[in-house]
């Protein structure tokens, strides 16, 4: 739509590899200590035999995303300032490992003018191409003073 921030079909990736750092630096802000991210004695028990990536982690990456889009759609003399107003449906599909790389595509698939508002998609990949995780998140535009 002509003469809004965002159209649909506007899209931005980013890509991390997820690190043994990143992890323990996410449970030291967040609090999660739990083996299943920390302790790989006890996942060596599990299916998965290994650590895995906090799903809260992979949201934060979502919200780099996120950010990336903004600073792409948001002229420096923008009237309005863009906001998250949250994610729905954040699904983690399939575990990410210590050292996978992921790929986090978000891509706007509705938008509401006269509510200042947009929707994208949110798709995290692995490096084999596997979708981990998806969410739909909702973005508000609103003024500046």
């Amino acid at each position: 739509m002509a003469g809004f921030y965002v159209a649909k079909g506007d899209q931005v990736t980013f890509a991390k590899t997820v690190g043994e750092t990143d992890v323990y630096m996410f449970a030291g802000i967040s609090g999660d200590f739990a083996g299943n991210h920390v302790n790989e004695e006890f996942m060596k028990r599990s299916s998965y035999g290994r650590r895995i990536a906090h799903g809260a982690l992979m949201v934060a990456y979502m919200s780099t995303a996120s950010t990336m889009m903004i600073l792409k759609a948001a002229p420096d003399n923008a009237e309005e300032t863009a906001v998250s107003l949250g994610y729905d449906g954040v699904r983690f599909l399939k575990p990410v490992f210590f050292n996978d790389t992921v790929t986090i595509t978000y891509t706007i698939r509705e938008i509401d003018v006269s509510k200042r508002r947009a929707k994208a998609d949110i798709a995290v990949t692995n490096q084999h191409g596997d979708t981990v995780a998806v969410a739909l998140h909702h973005l508000k535009w609103v003024k500046n003073t």
